[in-house]
């Protein structure tokens, strides 16, 4: 990517999106876009692994904002070897009596390495918060300790990234009625989930104490208007792509050699092996 492109890009994520009354994007323009951001990442991956450098990006935000499917685009065609999506479940009894950041602390990246988190630390300032799963001197370290926190992992150089994926009552509502009638998406709704709705308002006091404790100059908060899923990837994308420092690179190219003919070699009887039923078999008769 050249300066100017980036300079483009920049500029264009700088401007804020209102949610609701735009235009649906095609799917055509939509599958477009989205195939040239990930080409993109591939390339900054690369980047990223040659030059050692260390990347978190955290996505925070209501439930069924959208934060899964923007990791799913995001990580789609990258190396889960050096991409990691971290979604820890709930701390065990022995994580609670640790110093809070202290589970967190071993999923941080190494060289080379990116590290993407579906919720984070900041689980403490929303749901331990709103649900009472914390108590009130716990939370106040929470939003002492993190700003202290942040910045020790930006002065050793890893580049943070913090997003708040935000959506609407009614959108959120609507989502979540249709993971409720889809057999395919239940998995991803809660009881907990659900509470979202009635303690809407106890969220967004939450949402607003935290963004005043940690929205700081060295990790600041970006807002991602996700009304439209579609928009919301994109824009999180191009945006990322945007404020990491990578230049262009391609994954070396591998020499295939040609296969060598086969000597004194004879495959057993396929007889002596179990094969798995060839059940696709039925859907070209199905289709004939």
């Amino acid at each position: 990517m050249s300066s100017s492109e980036r300079e483009r890009e920049q500029a264009a994520a700088a401007e804020p999106v209102a949610g609701g009354d735009l235009p649906k994007l095609s799917k055509k323009a939509y599958e477009k876009e989205v195939q040239r951001l990930q080409a993109d990442l591939v390339s900054m991956q690369q980047w990223i692994k040659e030059t050692g450098f260390r990347l978190v990006v955290i996505f925070e935000g209501r439930d069924a904002a959208g934060k899964g499917s923007a990791i799913k685009r995001i990580t789609e065609y990258l190396n889960p070897r050096t991409a990691r999506i971290v979604a820890l479940p709930a701390p065990t009894e022995r994580q609670k009596t640790q110093w809070y950041f202290q589970r967190y602390v071993e999923h941080l990246p190494a060289a080379g390495e990116i590290v993407l988190m579906d919720r984070s630390w900041y689980n403490r300032a929303g749901v331990e918060r709103v649900m009472g799963f914390c108590t009130t001197a716990e939370y106040r370290r929470f939003l002492q300790q993190a700003p202290i926190f942040e910045r020790l992992l930006v002065q050793d150089g890893i580049l943070l990234v913090k997003y708040w994926f935000s959506v609407s009552d009614v959108e959120q509502e609507k989502r979540f009625r249709s993971r409720q009638t889809d057999p395919m998406r239940r998995w991803k709704l809660s009881p907990m989930d659900v509470q979202s709705i009635s303690r809407w308002a106890d969220y967004s006091r939450a949402k607003d104490e935290m963004f005043i404790h940690t929205d700081i100059a060295e990790a600041p908060w970006y807002t991602v208007e996700s009304e439209d899923k579609k928009r919301s990837r994109i824009n999180v994308m191009s945006h990322l792509l945007s404020i990491v420092p990578w230049e262009p690179r391609e994954p070396p190219v591998v020499d295939i050699p040609h296969r060598p003919e086969s000597v004194e070699y004879q495959r057993p009887p396929r007889s002596e092996f179990t094969y798995v039923p060839d059940v696709a078999s039925r859907l070209v008769r199905d289709g004939k």
